[in-house]
């Protein structure tokens, strides 16, 4: 099985990461499929689609945890080159697993992977070790992923049914309550339903927050970014004026904005803050940056980047 690194083990969002598939937060039908599956001991190839922080990861591993499996995990965001999985996933696909059971490869951000010449690869090992080896593909985008990997492959969308968010929001709240108290971490109750409520169903990222604004060894109100109405206005006039040295400053002292949740404040508020005939550049430019936000490795600059162009390309009223 896989073991945690000591930095990993710092890191609350792998601490405290679920180890079974009834300690997972996930949507009813998501957990009783899996479930399903794994009662009878056996799998079929999956591909797990959904936004960043909603499990799909933290399943793929409870699953290894309950089949008892011998797991080869590869973050394909980094490990991408056909040769080297090749030889990775045949060295370690080829042999009797030590548990004598499956054994399962887990390619992490799947849609990451080629899909000229590393996917169709990809689809021949499915088939060449079925006997004794399954795949579970995890991606934020389906469609990244080639038709005859999905032919293969049981698709599993991890989205959060609006009927079923309070329910999970509130089991979240629980949980990230549970280890602010374990961690010996002072909070305000309120704040973390705040912040939950954020960034549900992103998991990952509250845990990441609180981590990072627990460092002075408290939660307060003081922590949290209020991006109101006054701020937003702030942010257009500065592009307004061309503005690239205090329009930089707002985006690093606003760095944990959510990148769908600043373009779509620019697209809303467009007909007011903008000059008719720049809308449209601006929608463009929007979209090509909020592509480019599914690769990127640092959020921060793609936004200053679409900011920028929108500073150079767009007229403001």
């Amino acid at each position: 099985m896989i073991s945690a690194t000591n930095a990993e083990e710092f890191l609350f969002s792998q601490k405290y990461r679920p180890k079974k598939l009834d300690d997972c937060i996930l949507p009813a039908a998501i957990k009783e499929t899996i479930s399903d599956y794994v009662a009878k001991g056996e799998i079929p190839h999956f591909i797990f689609a959904g936004s960043s922080g909603s499990g799909k990861t933290t399943a793929a591993l409870a699953i290894a945890s309950a089949l008892d499996s011998d797991v080869l995990f590869i973050n394909a965001s980094l490990e991408n080159g056909i040769d080297l999985l090749r030889t990775k996933i045949q060295q370690f696909a080829s042999t009797v697993s030590f548990s004598g059971g499956i054994k399962l490869v887990i390619l992490d951000e799947a849609d990451y992977l080629n899909s000229s010449s590393t996917q169709p690869a990809l689809r021949a090992m499915l088939e060449e070790f079925s006997k004794n080896c399954r795949f579970i593909f995890t991606c934020n985008y389906k469609n990244r992923l080639i038709p005859q990997l999905h032919s293969r492959c049981t698709l599993i969308d991890f989205v959060y049914p609006a009927d079923e968010t309070p329910v999970l929001a509130n089991q979240m709240y629980k949980r990230v309550c549970g280890i602010l108290k374990n961690e010996n971490i002072e909070f305000d109750k309120k704040v973390v339903a705040q912040l939950v409520a954020k960034n549900f169903p992103d998991f990952r990222k509250t845990l990441n927050s609180i981590q990072d604004y627990s460092a002075n060894g408290k939660i307060d109100a003081g922590i949290l970014v209020n991006l109101s109405d006054d701020s937003y206005k702030t942010l257009f006039e500065l592009i307004k004026d061309k503005n690239f040295t205090e329009t930089r400053k707002w985006v690093g002292e606003n760095s944990d904005v959510d990148t769908t949740a600043l373009f779509r404040k620019f697209y809303d508020s467009a007909s007011l803050v903008m000059q008719p005939q720049s809308i449209p550049q601006m929608v463009l430019i929007l979209a090509e940056y909020q592509h480019r936000a599914a690769f990127v490795a640092d959020q921060e600059i793609n936004i200053m980047a679409a900011l920028t162009e929108i500073m150079g390309n767009c007229q403001f009223k």
